[in-house]
């Protein structure tokens, strides 16, 4: 009787084991590491589709040799992590300005298109400029609708760096400028002419302006130091904010952007220098995450010898004042949690 007892416990015990061996294991949390695409996306602009695919687009580069150019490559995502190049925005250049290589685009979504603002210029152009293209398709091509104006047309040197912000109402304003003060323009509803004059939004200490509403305040995100010198690039990127769009735009400790050079959202970590030019995109759970470029001080640079800008991500912490920022001020080294996203199959 004990025997046929023990053999009757042995059997409980081992279909106990079956069953929680063929119980479902526990779905590990999604995480990145970046970067989250080599082996460039340099001043990263994005979006995100009607059908909830991300789209990023970045700086012409020459990716693999000197003569490998990618006129606003594309690169797409379902999660912020899992990048793939799908193309240019552009087939040829724009022919408005002659020379020139197609820098810092700016993509938006309005009128049924999606239009891509773009920066034309060479290092030293005396009179850079910014354009504009179309496409019913966010993987393009985007056909060229010409320039909105030129540094000497619009009286502000070096303008580039175009980022048009649209109010809840539909009405659109381009910020621009680089390093010879912001400002900022209305457009027409058809988002290809300016109204009315100009405002000077922030001093000489900025380029890449990009704006986010949240709590009741603008927050101006740009990037203040060098961009493009390698391992030695010193771009950081800075906030002030403003409960007018058009400013007047404080840092953290009250000072105006004309005069001060903004408070610090990310320098320099140990693997990463350089981070900047920005932008900013939201989960599905709400988070704001930051996207931009680093420089790796261990592959800093492409073929053709220009810096090596590939494609980061990291989450926004907003603090009990309502600034943000990222974690220690430093870009994310190591594994991370990813941002929430829902595609359609979850």
């Amino acid at each position: 009787m004990k025997k046929l007892l023990l053999i009757i416990i042995t059997a409980t015990l081992l279909l106990s084991l079956v069953a929680c061996d063929e119980s479902e294991p526990e779905e590990a949390t999604p995480t990145y590491e970046n970067p989250v695409f080599n082996p460039v996306l340099a001043d990263p602009s994005i979006i995100r589709a009607e059908d909830g695919t991300f789209y990023a687009y970045g700086t012409e580069d020459a990716w693999e040799h000197s003569v490998d150019f990618r006129y606003v490559p594309i690169v797409k995502s379902d999660d912020l992590v899992n990048w793939e190049y799908v193309g240019d925005a552009f087939e040829s250049k724009p022919d408005w300005k002659g020379s020139g290589y197609i820098w810092a685009p700016d993509i938006q979504y309005f009128n049924d298109a999606y239009h891509l603002y773009y920066s034309l210029s060479v290092w030293g152009d005396p009179n850079p400029g910014i354009g504009v293209a179309t496409s019913e398709n966010p993987e393009g091509p985007f056909e060229d609708q010409g320039k909105l104006f030129t540094s000497d047309e619009i009286d502000v040197g070096n303008s580039i760096d175009p980022y048009v912000h649209i109010e809840d109402d539909g009405t659109k304003w381009m910020f621009w400028g680089s390093f010879q003060g912001i400002y900022a323009i209305q457009l027409d509803e058809s988002g290809m002419n300016t109204v009315g004059e100009k405002t000077q939004i922030a001093g000489s200490a900025f380029e890449a302006t990009y704006i986010v509403e949240h709590d009741g305040y603008y927050y101006l995100f740009a990037s203040t130091g060098s961009c493009c010198s390698g391992a030695s690039s010193t771009y950081q990127i800075k906030v002030a904010r403003s409960a007018n769009l058009l400013g007047p735009y404080l840092d953290r400790t009250g000072k105006n952007i004309t005069g001060s050079s903004g408070s610090l959202v990310m320098g320099d970590g140990e693997q990463f220098v350089g981070n900047g030019h920005n932008a900013v995109i939201q989960d599905d759970a709400g988070d704001h995450w930051i996207v931009y470029h680093g420089i790796d001080k261990s592959d800093p640079y492409l073929p053709n010898g220009a810096t090596k800008r590939p494609l980061m991500i990291d989450k926004i912490i907003w603090d009990s004042n309502g600034w943000p920022q990222v974690e220690q001020f430093r870009p994310s080294e190591e594994e991370k949690e990813a941002p929430v996203i829902h595609n359609e199959e979850d």
